[in-house]
């Protein structure tokens, strides 16, 4: 009876592993392709460097934007490039023109000079039908959805909205948005709104003044107008450590990380650097910056554009794949639903033996299923219906009291002996014979 019991519970654990993703790949330099066979991972020193990452030949840049995977730049006539991942067209934009301004994440916006706005990329929660969309002034791509800000200081949002992100209605008076799994307002009298996921108090800024810039996501960062800044928010891997940061004119929030642009033109970042995306202590005469999943991105004052990090292949060095499961259904590492996922990976598998164990298991198994679901693009949405139960019970493990956690579990078990009993009972085995 133990052994069906163990193996219903482990089913279950199956299933939330499976929809956990990435980040705990080993550190690998930029001219590094990892290589997984079997259940190893190997390093080797072939000269590869991740696509998105391949901005050196571009000249005549304006503005930069990273995304998952791939990155985009608006050059000074209002064309606009990108390089890195396209598995859903979120590069394709070639034939775009009169843009003053782009966003991505998932999928890649872009804002033209008549205050309409343009969109391509995943689109699977109606996050790129922009096409509406008259008088904005900035646009902000978050993981699923996308955010426009209006000459008159309001705010319109299309796409999911799972975390409340898009209850923007009722504001006014904006001049600055932000999006993540959480949506950032910036008042023009320097004070914050928000709206979206809260699980790690990336809300909690009412009482944040005299900022001049804000950046949304698992943890939230605010620019203040003394070149300080502030962060709230889930601060593992020191990801909120800007407390001494000064001189700074620009924040930027990456998926573990964060980035400042500091007024002499050098770069600062503090958090995950698994793939060295951290790397920008040589930078020099940057304009801006702009950080994706894992790799960060610095417009130079010359036009041209400097990359650092990059994520991997599972094994190429060809055109990558997302090389996990869920991040391969969902387009992108971003997505709201993948920060869930991570959180509850960080929070519950990799905090014991057994999870560590179990996540092992996926690391090695997941790759080749998720370049297949990537060549298969009819797949995405079926496994995304699969993965519906794994992020419900994320959901609760990550947004929940201890009393409520504890009653969860408690089902799952009950669910999981009910099923062992069922399965295991007397004479199940002769009773269509």
């Amino acid at each position: 009876m133990l052994l069906p019991v163990l193996f219903s519970i482990a089913l279950v654990f199956s299933l939330i592993l499976t929809a956990s993703v990435l980040n705990t790949a080993p550190v690998m330099a930029r001219g590094q392709v990892t290589r997984v066979v079997g259940a190893d991972t190997t390093v080797s020193t072939e000269n590869y460097s991740p696509p998105e990452c391949d901005v050196g030949d571009w000249t005549d840049i304006v503005q930069v934007a990273a995304g998952g995977y791939y990155t985009v730049g608006l050059k000074s006539d209002g064309t606009v490039v990108a390089v890195g991942y396209n598995g859903d067209g979120q590069c394709n934009v070639g034939d775009w023109a009169d843009i003053i301004q782009v966003a991505a994440g998932g999928h890649t916006v872009g804002l033209k000079s008549d205050g309409t706005v343009v969109a391509v990329g995943y689109n699977y929660d109606g996050q790129c039908d922009v096409g509406g969309w008259a008088n904005i002034t900035q646009v902000a791509a978050g993981s699923s959805y996308t955010v426009g800000l209006k000459s008159n200081g309001t705010v319109v949002t299309v796409g999911s909205n799972v975390f409340g992100q898009r209850n923007v209605g009722s504001w006014t008076d904006i001049v600055q948005v932000a999006a993540g799994g959480n949506t950032l307002g910036l008042k023009s009298d320097g004070t914050v709104v928000a709206a979206g996921w809260n699980r790690f108090g990336q809300c909690n800024v009412g009482n944040w003044t005299d900022i001049v810039q804000v950046a949304a996501g698992g943890h939230t960062l605010g620019l203040k107008s003394d070149g300080t800044v502030v962060a709230i928010g889930y601060n593992g891997d020191g990801r909120c450590d800007v407390g001494n940061w000064t001189g700074i004119i620009q924040v930027a929030k990456g998926d573990r990380y964060t980035v400042g642009l500091k007024a002499d033109g050098t770069v600062v970042a503090v958090g995950y650097n698994g793939f060295g995306q951290c790397d920008v202590g040589g930078w020099t005469d940057i304009t801006q910056v702009t950080a994706g999943g894992y790799h960060t991105v610095g417009l130079k004052l010359d036009g041209t554009v400097v990359a650092a990090g990059g994520y991997e292949s599972c094994s190429l060095p060809s055109f990558p794949t997302p090389c996990f499961i869920a991040t391969a259904a969902y387009g992108t590492p971003m997505a709201g639903e993948i920060e869930i996922l991570r959180q509850f990976r960080d929070e519950y598998l990799l905090t014991n033996p057994l999870g560590k164990a179990l996540a092992g298991l996926y690391y090695r198994f997941s790759p080749p299923i998720a370049e297949f679901i990537t060549e298969h693009p009819s797949l995405k949405a079926i496994v995304r219906v699969g993965l519906v139960p794994a992020v419900a019970i994320s959901t609760l493990a990550v947004n929940t009291a201890p009393a409520e956690k504890a009653a969860v579990i408690g089902l799952l078990v009950l669910v999981s002996v009910a099923l062992a009993v069922w399965v295991t009972r007397p004479g199940r085995g002769s009773e269509n014979t």
